[in-house]
């Protein structure tokens, strides 16, 4: 087992990043201040898993909400199940909502964590390789809305972070992809040795050899703990962390929650963004191919769907959180490995870039 720590003061928690972490009382314990625990899991997940957490919960009073699995369930009228079954089994502000499954699920048991009773204890256990490298670590939960995807959310940090490398077993071949996505974008956002070992590891990655994973899971959080520590709440460095997001996000909008998977639009993302990173005179061609072979090999896409228009593109992203006093801030690279915040970006170049399909 590798332990991380994301330094945030008298709030810093730890990252656990091995096989067998599911079981270990010696783990979950320290975090669960109360007497009281709803697990928050899927129909996919619980099954899996539920109960060997069930087991290092032993002698505290435990109960579950298990949700519809995918992107299409994230939305306040599901997670109003989550608030039903705390009222239900008069749950006490000391309690402790631990999240057992993917990015959906971190997210709404997150929200929820932080909703309830204007705020409760709070544990991620990510199950899905994009939840262990990304979406566990950092405290940003939210739901979706038809308008705008993460448009309804809170920051809110966990008490700690349980990877367990093992759940990784049980992942389909196109969730697995779609967590390199993530992987991937530290490469490019601010770590070049990164994004070289990935270029010289991916089909170790893809084969699910274990110490390539572990490696893989481990530098990722490495690199999210130190933004998260430095910016908790987005207001500068942060902000490098949404590299590809704005232009996925907009997919996932414009395709239906759950057509896309969220690592899927974002490497479509990260290729638009490589795209007018090199219109805008920043990127070398050399560099564009490169990560356009690298999302091949994870086996992503790096196209948008070909009937999401440059006008839907615009109106779509016009609705999103890194719009500030109406203009759109996107991330771009001024080459492999630093990641820019780009405000004001020429529109003729935008559209362009909108327009093409590499």
């Amino acid at each position: 087992m590798k332990t991380l720590h994301v330094e945030l003061g008298d709030r810093r928690y730890p990252i656990h990043i091995g096989p067998g972490l599911l079981g270990r009382p010696d783990l979950l314990r320290p975090h669960i201040p109360g007497r009281q625990v709803l697990v928050v899991s899927n129909a996919t997940v619980a099954p899996l898993y539920l109960e060997r957490v069930r087991t290092a919960l032993t002698g505290l009073r435990h109960e579950a909400a298990i949700l519809p699995d995918g992107e299409q369930y994230k939305m306040l009228t599901v997670l109003d199940e989550v608030f039903t079954a705390l009222l239900r089994h008069r749950f006490d502000r000391n309690c402790t909502i631990l999240a057992l499954g993917g990015g959906v699920v971190g997210d709404m048991a997150g929200f929820a964590a932080a909703c309830y009773q204007r705020g409760v204890h709070f544990i991620q256990i990510p199950t899905t390789l994009l939840a262990q490298v990304d979406s566990s670590v950092g405290g940003k939960t939210a739901v979706n809305h038809p308008l705008g995807k993460n448009m309804i959310g809170a920051f809110y940090q966990p008490r700690c972070v349980l990877a367990d490398t093992d759940t990784l077993a049980t992942l389909p071949d196109r969730e697995l992809s779609a967590g390199l996505a993530e992987v991937i974008k530290y490469g490019l956002i601010r770590d070049l040795p990164f994004l070289e070992w990935l270029e010289a590891n991916l089909d170790a990655l893809l084969a699910r050899e274990a110490g390539a994973l572990s490696e893989a899971i481990e530098r990722s959080c490495r690199n999210k703990a130190e933004i998260v520590a430095a910016d908790e709440r987005e207001t500068g460095e942060r902000a490098l962390l949404n590299l590809g997001h704005t232009f996925g996000h907009a997919i996932e909008t414009g395709a239906g929650y759950g057509a896309w998977l969220h690592g899927e639009a974002v490497a479509a993302g990260m290729a638009l963004a490589a795209d007018l990173s090199a219109r805008l005179g920043w990127l070398s061609e050399e560099s564009v191919g490169r990560i356009l072979v690298l999302l091949g090999r994870a086996r992503l896409p790096s196209a948008p769907p070909p009937d999401l228009t440059a006008d839907d593109f615009l109106r779509l992203m016009a609705v999103d959180k890194k719009v500030q006093d109406g203009r759109l801030r996107l991330i771009l690279l001024r080459g492999l490995g630093q990641g820019v915040i780009a405000d004001d970006v020429d529109p003729v170049r935008l559209r362009a870039t909108l327009e093409v399909r590499r």
